[in-house]
């Protein structure tokens, strides 16, 4: 499949949320038609999903599977994902960006295993005080979801770090010791390698070479097993950081270009421009409007 071709579907904004980088799914029964689901895409965002009851099957990187009643699921950004049919279906999804966790200083929980998904995985089996946690955390965060102010996202932020928490502890019980082939184990290298030396490396040559492979076999195995081309992630760490940084300090913008490795502020700003739309003042006023 050319991977090209795979759309990538982000957040839509709805009555609830000011912005794109957090959403609550619910259904009781009826599932919307969305027929763009049954082909392969990708999101660009995070997806736990509490299905209480299906009878759909779907598909995760190439591997088929029906999904069950009382059971957590999970996908991330780089996973491809394609329904078979559009059924009724009884669930609770929380949906969320990097930007979200990283705007309130949780970046760490991007480190969870539930997130980095050391063993590619997709489902969480529940015992019936699973259940209960679950459902008690999904009703609060629906309430707060519902409930606009100056308080909503600090208290969604809040309740989605117990949850992200509480489910990576089931993740490392179920799936632990589970193998993951040699493409999958690089691509999450190369993810680690930029979490040390984004400030310090900004080519994939540099990556490469500390991976000791070469710079053509790393940019075939990233694009394969994400969608995205290596750059593209070396670029979106380094967006993430500048964003965290316009909206958390006080600091110039000359002064976060450096922080970042950018000799030459210009380029920084054009940069950030490129990727985001916006320069990094506009950023920063932007997200402070809308996060006070």
């Amino acid at each position: 499949m050319n991977t090209l071709t795979v759309p990538v579907y982000s957040l839509e904004q709805d009555e609830f949320m000011s912005d794109r980088h957090f959403k609550i799914y619910h259904f009781e029964g009826d599932f919307p038609d969305r027929s763009e689901l049954l082909i392969p895409h990708r999101k660009d965002h995070y997806l736990i999903a509490f299905i209480r009851k299906a009878g759909s099957r779907q598909w995760i990187d190439m591997n088929s599977f029906d999904l069950k009643d009382n059971t957590v699921y999970f996908f991330g950004p780089h996973q491809l994902i394609v329904k078979e049919e559009v059924k009724q279906l009884w669930s609770t999804g929380i949906a969320f960006t990097k930007e979200f966790l990283s705007l309130y200083g949780n970046g760490a929980l991007l480190k969870l295993p539930l997130l980095v998904n050391p063993y590619n995985g997709y489902e969480l089996e529940l015992t019936a005080a699973d259940i209960l946690f679950i459902e008690e955390l999904l009703q609060k965060l629906q309430t707060e979801y519902r409930q606009k102010g100056e308080w909503q996202q600090k208290m969604l932020s809040a309740y989605l770090t117990v949850l992200l928490t509480y489910l990576s502890r089931l993740y490392t019980a179920q799936y632990k010791g589970n193998e993951v082939n040699s493409e999958q184990q690089l691509l999450k290298r190369f993810l680690a390698k930029i979490d040390e030396s984004y400030q310090q490396y900004h080519e994939v040559n540099d990556y490469a070479s500390m991976l000791n492979i070469s710079s053509g076999h790393l940019s075939d195995v990233i694009r394969s097993q994400s969608g995205k081309p290596a750059i593209k992630h070396i670029h979106d760490r380094l967006i993430m950081e500048a964003r965290r940084l316009l909206f958390h300090t006080d600091q110039p913008v000359k002064d976060i270009s450096f922080h970042l490795g950018f000799a030459d502020t210009s380029y920084f700003n054009r940069f950030f421009k490129r990727e985001t739309g916006l320069t990094p003042s506009a950023y920063r006023d932007q997200t402070r409007a809308i996060y006070p």
